[in-house]
């Protein structure tokens, strides 16, 4: 299994899907993880990881993404900028040495941009993509204001790389799993033949544990929690902090924000004000996103840019705390409006229902606990890790024959 991050400590949605995958598939299956970190810090959660894996390899990429190397590799270079970020010389050559010296029955890469690492190899692979990454780029460049505007030109450029890479190595590799319906029908509407499967993402044990020990704050909280890395979640929080906020603050004026997790403090520390609250946490603070969750009233992620299917999501329904996303948000997720989340694509009809929530204490509940009742049935990492073996043994023994 290849990884562009180590998925230790589970603390954003790929590292929570990959830890929950491993822990899961150890149980049936001998893994070999490769992984690219951005700080030899990491290195100290490599043992965590030996409890589940026979080795654990752990490859320097850029520490910032942004410098002067990886902006001229992109510019003068034909690999779009997150593959040039996402690249490590000395994984690329440890693959090279470990498929020559030791058997393996099929390689396992998560996102389509660590595939530039694999050498040319009889095992099969199969690509497994959180998201179709083109779209987010292109809604990123397609959104920008103000001065940021002379950039879009340069921004398409890298977006049509994108777009040709990863249909590339989606027709590379030997099957490729989706983790929604919706990115499953756009790959194959992009590339008709393409063997796609559909393994969707799972509530991690932590936020599992939480039903029915959360302890909402005394004052209505509405919370919104993600990896403020990813562009679609700036945008998602800025949207709260200044569209549907203040409209429930009107109606709740005792009401709190909360925007919390990774990177907050730099990439949306502005939205800070005496009604928002940006709780940064460190990439390790496990304890923290729970303890976030564990007080948070209702949960709200207004999303626009695509994304695959949204763990932070499914972690709020998995604890029991209510719901109110866009129809894009609950991409992936088989929750119906009313029943297990609500779905609303308007900033003030959104706010109007949070109100709602906030007054109709049986209605949060009922909505919370039907949503628990989903993520039981569907979105367990024991079911989903049953799921993703058998696309395992189909590939592997089909590559046999």
């Amino acid at each position: 299994m290849i990884t562009p991050y180590l998925p230790y400590p589970p603390s954003s949605g790929g590292q929570v899907r990959s830890y929950n995958l491993i822990k899961q598939l150890a149980t049936r299956h001998e893994i070999t993880l490769f992984s690219l970190i951005k700080d030899p810090g990491e290195k100290k959660y490599v043992k965590k990881l030996l409890h589940y894996c026979r080795k654990v390899g752990v490859f320097a990429r850029s520490k910032k993404a942004w410098n002067l190397k990886n902006i001229l590799q992109t510019g003068f270079g034909l690999f779009p900028f997150l593959v040039v970020r996402n690249f490590s010389s000395e994984a690329k050559w440890a693959l090279v040495k470990e498929l020559k010296n030791y058997h393996y029955d099929l390689i396992h890469a998560e996102t389509f941009y660590v595939m530039p690492h694999l050498p040319m190899s009889a095992v099969p692979v199969l690509l497994v993509e959180q998201t179709i990454e083109y779209q987010v780029y292109a809604h990123f460049a397609k959104n920008l204001t103000g001065w940021a505007r002379l950039l879009k030109p340069l921004l398409y450029l890298d977006v049509a790389k994108l777009r040709w890479w990863e249909k590339y190595y989606w027709q590379k590799a030997e099957g490729v799993i989706a983790v929604s319906e919706a990115d499953k029908n756009k790959m194959m509407t992009l590339c008709p033949r393409l063997k796609v499967g559909v393994v969707p993402n799972g509530a991690g044990e932590d936020l599992m544990k939480l039903w029915g020990k959360t302890k909402p704050a005394k004052k209505p909280t509405f919370f919104f929690q993600a990896n403020f890395s990813w562009l679609q979640n700036i945008e998602a929080a800025r949207i709260l902090a200044r569209e549907v906020f203040p409209r429930i603050k009107k109606e709740i004026p005792e009401a709190e924000c909360w925007i919390v997790g990774q990177s907050a403090r730099d990439k949306i520390g502005s939205l800070s004000s005496a009604d928002v609250k940006i709780v940064d946490l460190k990439t390790a603070d496990i304890k923290g996103v729970v303890e976030a969750y564990k007080q948070a009233t209702v949960f709200i992620a207004p999303l626009q840019g695509p994304g695959g299917t949204r763990l932070k999501i499914l972690a709020a329904m998995a604890a029991g705390v209510p719901v109110i996303t866009t129809r894009v948000g609950i991409e992936g997720i088989d929750a119906r409006d009313g029943r297990e989340i609500i779905i609303r694509d308007n900033w003030s009809e959104m706010a109007r229902a949070a109100v709602l929530l906030i007054r109709q204490k049986k209605a949060r509940f009922g909505l919370a606990y039907s949503a628990r009742k989903l993520i039981e049935r569907r979105y367990s990492y024991q079911s989903i890790a049953r799921s993703l073996a058998r696309v395992y043994r189909e590939i592997a023994d089909e590559k046999k024959s």
